[in-house]
């Protein structure tokens, strides 16, 4: 194994529960010199267990299998406080459900199994970089679902000003809420505003519930409603 702090090297964890597809992407992956593949797991409660043991800087989980899927795996990693593994989502299924859970969970990135190698690496790289990265039809299902088609800032802010705020919400909930529909981690969203995790996850909490949703895309789709974003 490659010291990735010495030669510069991008760790990174596969966790896939067939070992065919996990033998594909590491022969991959490794014909690259700054790749590195530091584990292999089966499921999402291995996935858990090996970031918190190795610590990689990329996790690339697939999204169903057994025990844990990958959703629900990276949402319980961004639940911690400090997580140095970027998460990148791997599926067949380019659901807008499962992509929009996804970026509500905190992964960084979102591929599907037919992606060419050339945009694999790349997405690798914006990702480690600190940077979100979603492949062309999967960035169009973000922007459809989370911004509303033709309408400046300015318009927006004048149209939301229009509004009796039917959900009461305050200044800082709104600002939360255009944060989480724009694609931020919980994590994200307290460093850009200068608060704790644990308050911007309450401020979520509550808006959420004021606006009696359960998930980002009704909480989506609602916010487009009202001109609340």
């Amino acid at each position: 194994m490659h010291d990735s702090v010495l030669n510069k090297t991008i760790s990174i964890v596969l966790a896939d529960d067939h070992s065919l597809v996990r033998d594909g992407i590491r022969a991959l992956l490794e014909e690259e010199p700054d790749l590195d593949v530091i584990g292999e797991v089966a499921n999402g409660l291995e996935a858990i267990k090996v970031v918190g043991d190795k610590a990689p800087d990329i996790l690339i989980i697939d999204i169903r299998m057994p025990e844990l899927g990958g959703i629900e795996a990276v949402e319980r990693l961004n639940a911690g406080d400090g997580l140095k593994t970027k998460c990148i989502i791997l599926s067949m299924h380019d659901s807008e459900e499962y992509i929009l859970k996804s970026v509500q969970a905190g992964a960084s990135g979102y591929l599907l199994k037919d992606t060419g190698k050339t945009e694999f690496v790349k997405a690798i790289h914006v990702v480690h970089e600190g940077g979100k990265y979603f492949s062309g039809d999967i960035s169009n299902v973000l922007v459809n679902n989370l911004f509303s088609s033709g309408k400046s800032m300015e318009d927006k802010n004048t149209a939301k000003e229009r509004q009796n705020n039917p959900f009461d919400l305050t200044n800082k909930e709104l600002k939360v809420l255009e944060l989480v529909l724009t694609g931020y981690t919980n994590k994200e969203i307290s460093e850009k505003l200068k608060n704790s995790k644990r308050t911007i996850e309450t401020h979520r909490f509550n808006l959420m519930k004021k606006m009696k949703v359960k998930n980002l895309i009704d909480l989506s789709k609602k916010a487009n409603k009202y001109n609340l974003v």
